[in-house]
């Protein structure tokens, strides 16, 4: 057996593997051979097929796998012992990877390499990046207060309806086909204007009269008013009364002594102006966050642009329309830039690792499958998962391959920007929420 590269370029090769009768005849043989021993022909007892019938029966067909597994075996080996750094797979010549064992003894195989591209990640401190700090104002402090207030609020029964107010009693038709004694009604959503001085004023057991559709033209609220399905109500019309059981409103709670210890737990707080405070410290522990991702995005795309090296783009997107059955070469045109800028920033991302030894630990994935989790947990409204069931949890997923893949990538992008960012200068910068907002509309 012979295997032969020929380079085309910097980011292109050729790879040919002759193979010869006698790289295959003695495997091909011992193939046979455990087939004779086992195979069950009429007419033959077990073992005792002849071995020219078993040939001819299984001839071809061992010879064909054994052929594949002998040119993948030997471009697997050559990849890896000529130490070539390759991107996707190799790609079968396609006027040459068919053959006929019945006409010839001896094969040539040819694949197409892409390269991996040489480049050099150079990081110092004439590199430059801006950390933009958000500073809270006083608007955005009072908003906090505000949404504690209203998360800590109550309902409170009232004599006289006002706009704002939550009404509850019997709604009924008007030929009393549909009623519903606990029915919940918003005066701030009656769309007619009119109408909704109506309700306005109103106490327990006064009634109004409306036209349900003019009242309420959304399905899903008059569904909600008759506690009855979307779909029943489609083609719902006509006069409703409602009778009047209890008029509530909505209070936020006082910025008080008892809103600050819900917040913050019992003493933290004493006053007002420590009150928001300790606010302002949660809105900036936030957006330190929101710093922190500008940041390493901003790294990210700094590296992309000062790092310019050349992919093999005609053979990777030949590879990429191979392993994605699905996907036609105008899908992968369109998606390419993306695609590209991907592929770059693995290498980079790579090569930065390499060449300052990062290497993830277990302990560092599960750290990020927990966190991960947790943020799962908290969208969901489970705040008070314990700590046992956050690792439960984490370690389950970290049994699926593409989630623990995907997880581990993150960490390394994490080490290698943490790594980039302290080797170059970086600027710190206070604006306003506005001002960072408007650094992303840029891009």
């Amino acid at each position: 057996m012979n295997v032969t590269r020929e380079n085309i370029d910097a980011l292109n090769a050729t790879v040919r593997i002759n193979i010869v009768k006698t790289d295959y005849e003695e495997k091909v043989d011992k193939k046979l051979r455990e087939y004779k021993r086992t195979a069950s022909v009429k007419g033959f007892r077990p073992g005792h097929v002849p071995f020219t019938m078993i040939r001819k029966m299984y001839g071809t067909g061992v010879l064909v796998d054994e052929i594949n597994n002998l040119v993948s075996e030997s471009l697997s080996d050559y990849i890896k012992n000529e130490k070539l750094d390759i991107l996707g797979d190799p790609i079968p010549k396609n006027d040459e990877h068919s053959f006929d064992p019945e006409k010839s003894e001896e094969f040539s195989f040819t694949f197409e390499l892409g390269l991996a591209p040489e480049f050099e990640v150079n990081l110092s401190k004439k590199q430059k990046l801006t950390r933009y700090l958000i500073e809270p104002d006083a608007k955005m402090i009072a908003d906090y207060v505000d949404n504690y207030a209203r998360r800590n609020g109550e309902f409170i029964k009232m004599e006289k309806s006002e706009a704002k107010d939550m009404l509850k009693g019997t709604v009924t038709s008007a030929d009393s086909s549909i009623t519903n004694d606990d029915a919940t009604l918003s005066v701030d959503l009656v769309k007619d204007e009119t109408l909704k001085k109506e309700f306005i004023g109103k106490g327990e057991g006064d009634t109004v009269t409306f036209d349900i559709r003019t009242a309420f033209p959304n399905d899903y609220e008059i569904a909600g008013i008759l506690k009855k399905q979307k779909d029943e109500v489609k083609d719902l019309n006509g006069s409703f009364t409602i009778t009047i059981k209890e008029v509530s409103r909505f209070m936020p709670a006082e910025n008080d002594q008892a809103l600050w210890d819900k917040v913050y737990g019992e003493g933290k707080v004493s006053s007002v102006e420590e009150f928001e405070a300790r606010v302002t410290e949660e809105i900036k522990e936030y957006f330190s966050r929101e710093t922190e991702f500008k940041l390493r995005t901003d790294a990210r795309d700094m590296l992309l642009q000062k790092i310019p090296f050349d992919l093999p783009e005609e053979f990777l997107k030949k590879w990429l329309v191979r392993v994605n059955d699905k996907t036609t070469p105008e899908e992968i045109e369109k998606d390419w830039d993306h695609f590209r800028d991907d592929l770059r920033w693995q290498l980079i991302k790579n090569r930065v690792a390499k060449d300052n030894e990062i290497k993830i630990t277990d302990e560092e994935i599960l750290d990020e499958a927990r966190e991960f989790t947790r943020a799962q947990f908290s969208q969901y409204g489970l705040y008070y998962a314990t700590d046992e069931q956050i690792t439960s949890f984490a370690k389950d997923m970290l049994k699926k391959e593409d989630d623990a893949r995907r997880i581990a990538e993150k960490v390394l992008d994490t080490r290698v920007l943490n790594t980039v960012i302290e080797a170059i200068k970086v600027d710190d910068k206070n604006v306003s929420a506005e001002e960072f907002n408007k650094l992303f509309e840029k891009n």
